[in-house]
């Protein structure tokens, strides 16, 4: 599986830069199929950091109504990279 394919997209939330500020963590939106160290692989290759940790989390779908119309959200994998002291990812800059 090709890095690109692993990394799909940084979630940028109110909580995701609390992490990211407080402890130099960052979150992304990864591939369902992606294990630990593919991910940490794939992080250090696109953004050329050191990645000590990795933790991964399975977001499961949630119920969404409009009017009478009921749905669901889809289901993704959440992974969250602790990065080596004094390194950032610029990508997360706003």
């Amino acid at each position: 599986m090709n890095a690109r394919d692993i990394i799909q997209a940084p979630i940028i939330t109110e909580k995701s830069m609390k992490l990211k500020n407080d402890f130099n963590k960052y979150t992304f939106k990864v591939a369902k199929t992606a294990n630990k160290v593919e991910i940490k692989k794939a992080v250090e290759e696109i953004f050329k950091v050191k990645v000590l940790s990795v933790a991964t989390i399975n977001v499961l779908p949630k119920r969404k109504r409009v009017g009478q119309h009921v749905g669901y959200t889809a289901a993704y994998k959440k992974a969250i990279c602790k990065l080596a002291d004094g390194q950032k990812i610029d990508a997360f800059e706003i």
